[in-house]
């Protein structure tokens, strides 16, 4: 039960800072803070069934604020940076066409499912990589727009994405 208040207190949250200066109580309208309200607590009730069904047990200790300071610093930090390096990397080789696809497997040593989801997510929403697969043992298959190596050291394809995401969630 306590999930479903922390899944409603987010996702009311989330709907407020969405629909800010839309009326005239402070910055929402009744009917906008009533369907809020309602939105939130059916997007709760989804979100927690879904954990459920997909065998995902939510943690309380990913509502630590130190977790979220260190989320938002990688973001802000280490993965914009990747971001912007790796942009640049891929208009490069688009321009200068040097580019050598293929698939490479790395072990990143993540624990928790979460930590190995977020770092699927990061690879993949970096240019020139993109995770194809997880395996059970938490291995990531990601294609990777230059391959040296058909063994890369995992700082090669994703930085120190990694160990960042080490701290976040375990």
């Amino acid at each position: 039960m306590a999930i479903l208040a922390i899944a409603f207190i987010f996702a009311f949250l989330f709907y407020l800072a969405l629909t800010a200066g839309s009326g005239n109580l402070l910055f929402w309208s009744i009917e906008e803070l009533v369907f809020g309200l309602v939105f939130a607590y059916l997007a709760a009730i989804l979100s927690v069934r879904l954990f459920k069904a997909a065998g995902v047990k939510p943690s309380a200790k990913m509502l630590s604020p130190k977790r979220w300071l260190l989320f938002f610093v990688y973001l802000i930090g280490p993965f914009f940076l990747e971001l912007t390096k790796a942009n640049i990397d891929v208009a490069k080789r688009v321009v200068t066409k040097k580019i050598k696809p293929g698939i490479v497997k790395i072990s990143p040593g993540l624990k928790t499912d979460f930590g190995t989801t977020l770092l699927a997510n990061s690879i993949t929403l970096t240019p020139g990589t993109l995770t194809v697969d997880i395996n059970k043992k938490k291995e990531l298959f990601v294609h990777w727009i230059w391959v040296e190596s058909k063994h890369p050291k995992i700082e090669q394809v994703c930085s120190s994405f990694p160990k960042w995401i080490r701290r976040i969630t375990e």
